[in-house]
């Protein structure tokens, strides 16, 4: 599964990767460095010196209300995955969910009359199943997005670029480029890398343009694996996902929010020897982008197939943890 870099004799200089398969890519930067890129793309400043939403900034009042007039059919689809012991995590840093019963309604003798109730409480990662990654999730060089030291995250949480700064939540004009039925496959192969190419190729295909404060969803199959594979292992040994020439390709079209049905967003194994997760640090850490994981795009994807429409209503708030990185989600499309 390795991958090697090397450079043309070109006067650019192109950058090619060749990874599993054979699997070639180009594009048009010198040197793999994520800093230069991140540089480059860099939305530090662009909302104000204490701005902590970053690209959600995108999302106006008058992008959200054209957004509303998607709505025709009132069809609204779930793309949240089950919050429960059976989802993708194999153990480790992250575990699935544990849901507990506090009371069941059982021995209750104190309450008159024929009142009885249950209660029951969940202990879990906050980024154990569809979640956003918030913008003090990922950091490289003692900084946050934004400039914010990285020390701001401590034993009481993130100081700065914490989730319920989005506590009013993502909504917006949603967007679904399905990657998967593009290639004609159930699922991308894990080490896949997904290229601008295959993003345009896919909007051109479906008829839909992607723009500024869009929430970004594509598609590679991974969670159809998961369904039918159930193997926790293999799910998060490596991912179909985003190479790190689509970090310009967001940042040109103004996008909010990226997301997918695999579990890191980015293509694994990485682009870049001795670097992990350099999109992610190129998105969070950089232009302020929130992250969505670990969705169900399946159902959607079929009725977008099914009627031609790749465009609709999105609302996916966070759960308002005060100071937390990340937050689990159940976020509804609706056409």
């Amino acid at each position: 599964m390795a991958r090697t870099i090397g450079l043309t004799d070109s006067p650019v200089g192109t950058l090619r990767v060749t990874g599993p398969n054979g699997i070639r890519r180009a594009w048009g930067y010198a040197v793999v460095d994520f800093r230069e890129i991140g540089k480059k793309l860099s939305n530090w400043g662009r909302w104000g010196a204490d701005d902590e939403r970053g690209t959600v900034n995108l999302i106006t009042p008058e992008r959200i209300a054209a957004a509303a007039q998607l709505v025709k059919r009132g069809a609204i689809f779930d793309l949240g995955i089950p919050f429960d012991g059976n989802g993708p995590q194999p153990g480790g840093g992250r575990i699935n969910p544990v849901r507990l019963m506090s009371e069941t309604g059982e021995q209750q003798g104190d309450f008159p009359g024929a009142f009885h109730y249950a209660d029951d409480f969940v202990f879990m990662p906050l980024q154990a199943a569809s979640q956003w990654d918030g913008l003090a999730h990922v950091f490289y060089d003692d900084k946050l997005y934004n400039g914010f030291p990285s020390s701001d995250v401590g034993p009481h949480g993130a100081m700065h670029c914490s989730i319920d700064k989005l506590a009013k939540g993502i909504v917006g004009r949603g967007v679904l480029l399905d990657i998967a039925r593009l290639k004609g496959v159930d699922w991308l192969q894990a080490g896949e890398v997904i290229t601008p190419a295959d993003l345009d190729a896919a909007a051109t295909a479906q008829g839909v343009t992607v723009g500024a404060g869009d929430i970004l969803f594509f598609r590679t199959g991974w969670r159809t694996k998961f369904k039918r594979e159930a193997n926790a292992t293999e799910f998060m040994a490596g991912e179909p996902g985003l190479g790190i020439a689509c970090a310009e390709w967001l940042h040109d079209r103004d996008v909010a929010v990226i997301a997918s049905d695999n579990w890191a967003v980015e293509v694994l194994p990485g682009e870049i020897d001795g670097e992990l997760l350099p999109v992610h640090m190129v998105l969070i850490r950089d232009m302020g982008m929130t992250l969505g994981e670990i969705l169900d795009l399946d159902e959607l994807a079929e009725d977008c197939a099914s009627d031609g429409v790749y465009e609709f209503l999105l609302t996916a708030p966070p759960i308002k943890f005060t100071r937390a990185v990340g937050s689990p989600i159940n976020p509804l499309a609706i056409k």
